[in-house]
């Protein structure tokens, strides 16, 4: 079953908390942030807020990165939050080809 984390690569370094969230929304969002840019990412202890819907403030949900991409991260997040990835308004381009004259729609 596949989580969504990146696989762990040894050639990498160990894994090291980039942030931590108390939101698991947040969490699997910057993962994704991350992933986008092409940083490898996990999320971590996302069970346990689940679990305990009641601890949920008292535990962190931990992002973690390799450590040599460590510093990238720092990057992407710093990026994200001055909002370099945020989408225009209104409605989003559509770029796929719908000038098939054809007919043929498969």
């Amino acid at each position: 079953m596949d989580d969504g984390n990146s696989p762990y690569d040894p050639a990498l370094g160990d894994w090291q908390t980039l942030v931590t969230v108390f939101s698991p929304t947040e969490a699997f969002l910057l993962r994704g942030v991350l992933q986008a840019a092409g940083v490898p990412a996990a999320v971590a202890d996302v069970h346990l807020v689940q679990t305990h819907s009641l601890l949920a403030p008292a535990i962190p949900v931990r992002i973690l990165v390799p450590e040599r991409r460590l510093e990238r991260g720092q990057d992407v997040l710093v990026a994200f939050e001055r909002g370099d990835y945020v989408l225009p308004d209104g409605d989003a381009e559509d770029h796929s080809d719908n000038n098939d004259s054809s007919g043929d729609h498969a």
